[in-house]
């Protein structure tokens, strides 16, 4: 009989390993939540095109979904764009697409403009990420760029992303951010970036297909509810409809919930373990406007009393075309999930935002806007702080059969889908070997249980620091 693997979660992670388990052997029971796969990728309907929720791209050096796209013999739908991004700065829409841009942009002194060209090249010189484990964000770029860059160009996008944790942020994350644009920047310097005809969904869909082709199961609106434990070991999961029998249970959803379903099983510390890394949530409005708002697809907002990190014209990327004439907006923001904005309703986040845009954007007038989307997430940004390497849970836990895959054990990289499926292809690999070896790891005992290293007391004191300022 072939062994059998309950994934929970429907994401990219879960689905890729799900799909690495069947060409192994393997039968995956991929187990999600909402009413369709895909996890932050899902999608909804735009004048009959879908249209993904929380705005998404990839980077031209995105490989491995490239590859995933190739083995399922869709990679005709990835199409390439120059892409045109700026940056909004004492109310004015600076370009930032190009190095030529870097010296136009006059809110910094003529040396200012230099050392942040330099300061990208220095940045990707970087070789060893682990050099940067132990500096925050802010050392770092005012190491490279001197402060008065750091004040103009990056500290408002760090409290803009992290708002409370701005300066607890470590370098490597930004070291990462800054590698991956790099990566992505033609001959000529310009910015090319990638999309999947149809959305990341189809392409989630797709990938579920060839799942179910291969003798796998994927289902929707199955949300686990608790694990299945027998002497120690993890045998299968239990939804609020049926309980499902497993050789293997694979976690990929954040931390705090995979905390919540071992903690009748595991012990106090491994439980205290999964909560030491912070998220923040995500609000993002999703506009369909009769016109369009700029030319630019990616604006970074610069200014403190603008509430939203970004402002992303997608059918400056997407054509408009594809949504029957609408322009779709996104209005993305990172906060966390007792912020007074994430709580309000959608007509009152509608009416919240149409002032700042219209200082933004004076031509802009509140009947441009044909209909508004919000979505939230509530554990979308894990914030990674100094030394983050040591707080990252191992992909085996102590309940033997019971492994991770989320996206806060993504690292030195940040999440995003790309990652993702490398990381759940990599667990799909490392569950099929173990289950066709027969190993059957014993639970730690008590001299060899996990324990809260040193460095862990990095994310609990930013943590504390943040709740104490509040």
């Amino acid at each position: 009989m072939k062994a059998r693997v309950a994934i929970i979660g429907g994401g990219y992670g879960g689905l890729a390993a799900a799909w690495e388990l069947t060409r192994r052997g393997v039968t995956p029971v991929v187990l999600e939540s909402d009413d369709a796969v895909g996890g932050l990728a899902g999608s909804f309907m735009v004048n009959g095109e879908r249209l993904e929720r929380f705005y998404h791209h990839w980077f031209t050096s995105d490989t491995h979904v490239a590859e995933l796209a190739r083995e399922l013999g869709t990679e005709d739908r990835i199409v390439y764009r120059a892409t045109r991004t700026g940056l909004y700065f004492a109310n004015t829409v600076f370009r930032l697409s190009a190095p030529m841009d870097v010296l136009r942009f006059t809110p910094l002194s003529p040396l200012a403009r230099i050392r942040l060209g330099v300061l990208a090249l220095r940045a990707r010189r970087v070789a060893d990420w682990r050099a940067l484990e132990n500096v925050t964000a802010e050392e770092w770029l005012v190491q490279l760029g001197g402060r008065e860059v750091f004040r103009v160009v990056w500290q408002p996008l760090l409290e803009g992303k992290f708002g409370p944790y701005a300066r607890h942020v470590s370098a490597v994350w930004f070291w990462n951010k800054l590698k991956l644009r790099g990566g992505s920047r033609s001959k000529g310097g310009g910015e090319r970036l990638a999309y999947y005809r149809g959305g990341f969904a189809a392409l989630a869909e797709r990938l579920a297909d060839g799942i179910r082709a291969a003798g796998g199961e994927v289902r929707t609106n199955q949300a686990v509810r608790e694990l299945i434990v027998n002497g120690g070991r993890v045998v299968g999961v239990r939804t609020e409809s049926e309980s499902i029998e497993a050789d293997a249970v694979l976690a990929t959803p954040a931390l705090p919930i995979v905390a919540d379903l071992v903690a009748p099983h595991a012990s106090p510390d491994y439980v205290a373990s999964l909560g030491r890394i912070p998220y923040l949530a995500n609000l993002c409005i999703v506009l369909e406007l009769d016109r369009s708002l700029s030319d630019t697809y990616w604006l970074n907002v610069n200014d403190p009393g603008f509430p939203f990190v970004g402002v992303i014209e997608h059918t400056n990327f997407e054509p408009v075309s594809t949504y029957a004439g609408r322009h779709i907006v996104y209005l993305s923001k990172y906060l966390p999930a007792d912020a007074p904005l994430y709580e309000m309703s959608n007509d009152e986040l509608l009416a919240y935002c149409i002032p700042h845009l219209q200082r933004m954007f004076p031509r802009f007038e509140p009947s441009w806007v044909q209909r508004h989307h919000v979505w939230r997430a509530r554990y979308a940004q894990p914030v990674v702080v100094p030394r983050y390497s040591a707080l990252i849970p191992s992909r085996e836990t102590p309940l033997p059969g019971l492994h991770l895959c989320t996206m806060a054990q993504v690292y030195p990289e940040d999440r995003g889908t790309n990652y993702a499926i490398r990381e759940g292809r990599r667990a799909g690999v490392a569950i099929a070997h173990a289950l066709a070896a027969g190993h059957r790891p014993e639970a730690p005992t008590r001299a060899n249980a996990p324990s809260l290293p040193i460095s862990m007391t990095t994310a609990r004191d930013a943590a504390s620091e943040v709740d104490a300022a509040r």
